[in-house]
């Protein structure tokens, strides 16, 4: 703790007992902050772990059917055949607020190309084996979860970064200013205090002053 640079004034005390009680509700209420977003942080992770694996069991099941049909198809005609999409996607991002953190919330944005049938194959079937279909139609199945699991870890990263911040000011709060604040009121109090007790003595010996005189008045009076 360390006492601020104030003159001792009841001005002043007031001041920095706004500033306390100020101080004290903004830390209370950042704590409130914290926690909840260390309770929603947790459950993203959570979430983020479990769909992780799960998106990560599926790439791995549609490369293993990419393996399997390349064992089946000349390299020359598999790229041939994956070469001409038949869609062009892009992501649409949009924010909303958790907690005063803006978070990205994605979506795919689909355009078929002109011409083209509704079809998530860009080749036709006559010369290429059930496992290429297989495993476009499992990389196709896995892109909204590869799209939310971004999503997902973004967002924590984002509100890692907002507990990060939010912590330091909880700890700047309750380590540091309140302390100051609540030792430089003490000192102002038992300054004033001091300062009160010292008037009081001061009044005492004039008070006792005076009715000295008064006395000496009054013996020479009656001599």
């Amino acid at each position: 703790m360390a006492r601020l640079n104030v003159t001792p004034t009841r001005m002043n005390l007031t001041s920095l007992k706004k500033r306390l009680e100020t101080s004290s509700r903004g830390y209370k209420l950042l704590k409130d902050k914290q926690d909840e977003l260390m309770r929603q942080f947790i459950e993203l992770i959570r979430k983020n772990k479990d769909l992780r694996e799960e998106v990560e069991g599926e790439l791995s099941d549609s490369f293993k059917e990419f393996l399997v049909a390349s064992a089946f198809m000349s390299p020359e005609f598999l790229e041939e055949a994956v070469s001409f999409p038949t869609q062009t996607v892009g992501v649409d991002i949009k924010t909303k607020n958790i907690m005063s953190v803006n978070v990205p919330v994605m979506e795919f944005k689909v355009d078929k190309q002109e011409g083209e049938e509704e079809s998530i194959y860009p080749y036709g079937y006559a010369q290429t084996s059930a496992q290429l279909d297989e495993a476009i139609f499992g990389l196709n199945k896995v892109m909204d979860k590869l799209l939310r699991l971004a999503e997902i870890e973004k967002t924590c990263q984002l509100m890692a970064d907002e507990i990060e911040g939010t912590r330091r000011r909880v700890n700047a709060l309750e380590y540091r200013t309140i302390p100051d604040l609540k030792e430089t009121i003490k000192y102002i109090r038992a300054k004033l205090e001091e300062n009160e007790r010292a008037t009081i003595t001061r009044l005492m010996k004039v008070k006792d002053m005076i009715a000295k005189e008064d006395v000496d008045e009054e013996e020479i009076e009656a001599i």
